[in-house]
């Protein structure tokens, strides 16, 4: 609640020649206002905010909490990130971890997040063929190795995505990224050779150093969330914490100093 207090002018200068006339900006000398002589009378302006501005302007950008608190699952949200060049184009998306529940009614992770690399072949210009896309998995701890890049190093990942099935070592993938010659990045090479489908693919695209960065963020940034660290820390409650570490000394952090 704002209030401002202002002081009236009497009739008696409004309506003469002398006059203070706001409308016009005009001001006179003070040697023609009697200020002596008058007696101000006080009176008040009211004003507050218009709530319904504030719905107007806030209700499209945040989601009700109405949905949630009914039950209601939040909205599924996609992102990612792409990079396009002459050859190829790169995209990147995160996928969540998995979580499975336990007899005691709590979860535990069951597999990690990762980051999914998708090349695409050029067909023409600013124009790919994403139906040929390959695509490959990076992991936690694959991020770390590109984060942790110099300018002149490199590294190598091999996946087989048939690994303990019957289909073992029918299909390989290499991805590949060695330092540009010049220094200005890093070159992204991903062979592709399957030969459940007959399909034998190569596809490399140059990343500059600043798009190494831009990805060097991101990965810095989802990798706890691809681990389940904020299911974790969501799930803390302050009145819980105490007697949680006490109840399962083999998990909680107390453990090891009540050891000694």
């Amino acid at each position: 609640m704002l209030q401002l207090k202002l002081h009236s002018i009497p009739s008696s200068l409004s309506s003469s020649s002398n006059s203070l006339c706001l409308q016009n900006h005009s001001f006179l000398s003070p040697k023609f206002l009697p200020f002596s002589s008058v007696t101000p009378k006080p009176f008040s302006i009211t004003c507050r905010h218009s709530d319904l501005f504030d719905q107007k302007t806030f209700s499209s950008s945040a989601p009700s909490s109405s949905s949630s608190s009914g039950g209601a699952l939040p909205p599924r949200v996609y992102v990612g990130h792409s990079i396009y060049k002459g050859k190829a184009a790169l995209s990147i998306t995160p996928r969540p971890p998995e979580f499975a529940p336990l007899d005691s009614g709590a979860f535990k992770i069951s597999r990690e997040g990762y980051v999914l690399l998708q090349f695409a072949p050029a067909i023409a210009s600013r124009q790919y063929d994403w139906t040929r896309k390959q695509v490959f998995s990076l992991s936690v701890g694959e991020m770390g190795t590109v984060i942790s890049l110099g300018a002149r190093e490199s590294c190598e990942f091999f996946h087989d995505p048939m690994k303990g099935k019957s289909d073992e070592g029918k299909v390989r993938k290499v991805l590949k990224v060695d330092p540009l010659p010049d220094g200005s990045g890093h070159m992204f090479n991903l062979s592709v050779q399957n030969r459940i489908v007959n399909v034998d693919e190569n596809i490399y695209i140059p990343v500059s150093r600043a798009e190494l960065t831009v990805l060097s963020s991101i990965f810095n940034f989802i990798m706890p969330y691809l681990l389940g660290w904020h299911t974790f820390a969501n799930s803390i409650k302050p009145e819980d914490s105490r007697g949680a570490n006490n109840a399962n000394p083999t998990y909680g952090g107390d453990y090891e100093w009540n050891r000694l």
